[in-house]
């Protein structure tokens, strides 16, 4: 039965969230893409707890991301006001692995009746895809039965390499480790090919207080579903633990600059990569390269600080930085910057 279509089924255009917030212009957003309310399972919170919990985090926009249903994209709109933008979204939960389908149709539900030997999960990709959506490869390295991701990365958008502590106390968990070194080694042969997957961070809300911590911070033309989703999908984005955290991610050659994922043409012309934090006593800021972790850095006791690294594109095709706590946890990490 298509759950999905059921839930859209005699809903108005009008009862469904806005696909644009009014009057926001080109800017960094803030937004949790895998958020869960009681429609789904261990799900505690109602949409309208949602909405407070994710402007409590400092948030422009949350996914909605139900776990294989559809039943809430009408109950958003009445609690958002003109502040926040909520993506309509779910879950795939398959035998073999979840992703995330972002920006879907009101009342549409992607199929989840499948695992990895049956061969049919491009078929649900490209569903989306023509619907203008963006696919995510989810907690590939989740520790529970399903949660590990068994298909090829191919075909999805973006992956998501921080998950929140939907299952355990500490924020930053050994799978996201995993995810982060699994997804950093592919960086550079994806790059030299032409077609890299950028990394994303989300909550996995599932209980109070779990929201925006992480989350992604998108550059975007405007806060709008469509504007969104592109920031994602070109990589114009950084992942933090929360929005205490302030980070600013340049290579600059000359009077040329480049920031988070965009290319920086240098050949062999030096250049400077800078990396501005705020907000983050007792860290370290790390830059990585091809080659792994190339320079690393303390954070001074005032919580912000400047690192600055000279690279050529010799040297490496792409620069990205991390910034750890104290405890060494992530507090947050890049996409890469390109250089050509």
């Amino acid at each position: 039965m298509d759950t999905g279509d059921k839930a859209g089924r005699g809903l108005q255009v009008s009862q469904f969230p806005p696909m644009r917030v009014a009057d926001r212009g080109r800017d960094w957003y803030r937004g949790d893409c895998h958020v869960h309310s009681v429609s789904s399972d261990s799900g505690e919170l109602t949409p309208a707890q949602l909405v407070a919990g994710a402007r409590a985090a400092g948030l422009d926009f949350l996914a909605t991301t139900e776990h294989n249903a559809a039943q809430t994209y009408g109950a958003w709109s009445q609690h958002i006001g003109d502040d926040l933008l909520v993506i309509l979204g779910q879950e795939v939960v398959t035998r073999t692995g979840h992703w995330l389908a972002l920006g879907v149709r009101p009342g549409q539900i992607v199929d989840w009746r499948y695992g990895v030997r049956d061969n049919v999960v491009d078929r649900h990709l490209d569903e989306v895809h023509r619907s203008g959506g963006l696919c995510a490869a989810a907690h590939p390295h989740a520790p529970y039965a399903s949660g590990t991701f068994m298909y090829p990365y191919q075909g999805f958008d973006v992956v998501e390499v921080w998950n929140g502590q939907w299952s355990s106390d500490v924020p930053w968990q050994a799978d996201n480790e995993a995810a982060l070194a699994e997804w950093g080694r592919s960086l550079a042969a994806e790059i030299c090919a032409g077609r890299w997957r950028p990394a994303i961070g989300n909550s996995d809300t599932h209980l109070e207080n779990q929201i925006g911590s992480p989350h992604t911070v998108v550059l975007a033309d405007e806060l709008s579903v469509n504007a969104i989703l592109a920031g994602i999908r070109a990589g114009h984005s950084w992942i933090a633990a929360s929005d205490a955290i302030e980070l600013s991610f340049t290579v600059s050659a000359g009077d040329r600059r480049a920031g988070i994922g965009e290319r920086l043409k240098i050949g062999d012309e030096p250049a400077i990569a800078r990396v501005d934090v705020r907000a983050l006593p007792g860290g370290t800021v790390s830059l990585h390269t091809e080659k792994g972790k190339v320079y690393g850095e303390s954070v001074p006791d005032t919580g912000s600080g400047t690192v600055e690294w000279h690279i050529s594109a010799g040297e490496s095709a792409f620069i990205r930085t991390e910034v750890r706590d104290a405890n060494d946890h992530m507090a947050a990490l890049s996409n890469p910057i390109i250089l050509a």
